[in-house]
């Protein structure tokens, strides 16, 4: 006697039952689930939820293809040859692209793509128009998965008093999607540097990396400090910059860190001890760049770099000071 197991939603979706099958006969109910189902239905009799199997196939779909965004951009940051990087990086990026057309909405895949964007652009790309249309795709792609995530929406068009209200009622769960979001921002104005209506929005990145510090410092292993150290140093003291808040920033991501990002003790360097004249500081952070060990999980082509432009700025150091 051959007889079958079936999995059975109730008309109303609010749950489900077995049925066991013999033939054209229903059975008793099983007494227990059975291991497997056949994933068939009996003819005529039941009629399946249509609803619960989307959602079910959607959040499958989105959560593959949102862990498959981590895992690459797990395995770029984790590699040690930049020109390998450089070389595959734009088929990266539009596999990306390509997995949002399927899933628009899917707020950490936006995510992803934002940060890979923000990184290729920040680390390869020297030609200003290039850089310009990467930002621009980066920064469209944190705004909409902080919009997806956290409905907060339209945040690039709102007048200031609105983006700092909104800012401030942000909580915890949030914090990922704001990082992204002024992260990209900040290379969205790199690479506008010449143009001040782009330059003008650094309040707003400051005031989204503050925020982050609020809610969690220790976000990205201090990560927001970083940003925070180079925006208040950009500019000097005569024009409104702040080096030694910049300076308190640079050390306090240092210490959430672990001295692991060595970008830290290079921005340190290129932003605080040249902007105070300060040789013997910029040299020592410099040093201990070249020194370190690159290899260190999730900074490893980060410190790759980093200890290229340590060597650099070593070089030019005398014509500087």
């Amino acid at each position: 006697m051959l007889t079958e197991h079936y999995l059975l939603f109730g008309d109303d979706c609010n749950g489900f039952f077995t049925q066991t099958i013999e033939g054209d006969r229903i059975l008793t109910p099983a007494s227990s689930p059975p291991r497997r189902y056949s994933g068939r239905f009996y003819p005529g009799l039941f009629r399946i939820c249509p609803l619960i199997l989307t959602v079910c196939l959607l959040a499958c779909v989105s959560t593959v293809t949102g862990r498959f965004a981590d895992n690459l951009s797990y395995a770029i940051v984790n590699h040690n040859d930049l020109e390998t990087v450089k070389t595959g990086g734009p088929a990266y990026l539009l596999m990306i692209d390509g997995l949002l057309q399927d899933d628009p909405e899917n707020a950490s895949l936006l995510r992803a793509a934002a940060k890979l964007y923000t990184a290729y652009t920040d680390i390869y790309v020297e030609d200003r128009e290039r850089a310009e249309k990467l930002t621009e795709k980066a920064l469209t792609y944190a705004d909409r998965a902080l919009c997806s995530a956290a409905d907060i929406c339209m945040l690039r068009k709102c007048d200031f008093a609105a983006f700092a209200k909104r800012i401030a009622e942000t909580d915890e769960k949030d914090l990922p999607f704001l990082f992204t979001m002024g992260s990209a921002w900040a290379g969205w104005i790199q690479a506008r540097r010449e143009d001040w209506n782009a330059v003008a929005d650094i309040a707003r990145v400051e005031l989204l990396m503050r925020r982050v510090t609020e809610l969690h410092e220790q976000h990205q292993e201090g990560a927001a400090h970083l940003y925070l150290g180079i925006l208040t140093t950009l500019t000097p003291p005569a024009l409104g910059g702040k080096p030694e808040e910049g300076k308190e920033h640079f050390e306090r991501a240092l210490e959430i860190s672990g001295r692991k990002n060595l970008m830290i003790l290079v921005a340190y360097a290129r932003h605080y001890a040249r902007t105070v004249f300060d040789r013997e500081l910029h040299d020592r952070l410099l040093e201990e760049v070249i020194r370190s060990n690159p290899d260190q999980e999730g900074y490893t082509l980060l410190n790759t770099l980093a200890r290229e432009q340590a060597r650099e700025l070593l070089r030019e150091a005398d014509d500087y000071f």
